[in-house]
């Protein structure tokens, strides 16, 4: 069976020209905007843009955001779903097995050599608490926080999560409802919380 590769630009601090090549090379994507890459670039007190605002200067890029309302806060989910539109912008948990649990230690990577982390604040952090060790938020409150943080109609929340990422990873029966796809479901009320999960046409 074929294999989708994605090529996605990820963690760097590269500049525009750096994205432009990277783009002539087959990379269309740049994974959760603002968490670890560069925004604005300086060198020798010259300014370039970064990986950030590639995203926005290249059309032909999708780009994906974290919107767990930690990694990024309400002004850049709004800033990040107008710019790019349910189209381009994917939503993405980016959890690690924290994900859904309560607040209290967790372990980052293997069980064996993964780094220790402490989950709270609805976020998985680092021991000391200087840095985010990753996300731990579920689809549906991605969803719920694309609606109420960033302003979106709950139809564009849905799609940023199901039709635009499953375009963007190549999958051609999954992400919407019509004749031929794949019968997965996602029941939930008006607050976004999930009641039923329905997978290839089974509860």
């Amino acid at each position: 069976r074929a294999q989708v590769i994605v090529s996605s630009i990820a963690h760097t601090d590269d500049t525009d020209a750096v994205v432009c090549e990277a783009i002539e090379n087959v990379y269309m994507h740049i994974t959760h905007l603002y968490s670890a890459m560069s925004a604005l670039v300086r060198i020798r007190s010259y300014r370039y843009p970064g990986v950030t605002d590639s995203a926005f200067l290249f059309d032909e890029l999708t780009s994906e955001v974290i919107a767990d309302g930690c990694h990024l806060p309400a002004s850049l989910l709004r800033h990040c779903y107008r710019a790019l539109g349910t189209n381009r912008l994917a939503i993405v948990t980016d959890s690690m097995r924290g994900a859904g649990m309560p607040d209290g230690e967790s372990i980052l990577g293997s069980l064996k050599d993964g780094q220790p982390c402490l989950i709270e604040d609805g976020v998985a952090k680092l021991p000391d608490r200087s840095a985010f060790a990753g996300s731990v938020a579920t689809a549906d409150r991605l969803v719920r926080n694309m609606r109420d943080l960033a302003g979106a109609p709950i139809i564009d929340a849905v799609k940023m999560i199901t039709l635009t990422p499953a375009r963007i990873m190549g999958f051609k029966t999954k992400g919407i409802l019509a004749p031929g796809m794949d019968a997965d479901l996602t029941i939930f009320d008006e607050t976004i919380r999930v009641s039923h999960t329905m997978a290839g046409g089974e509860l």
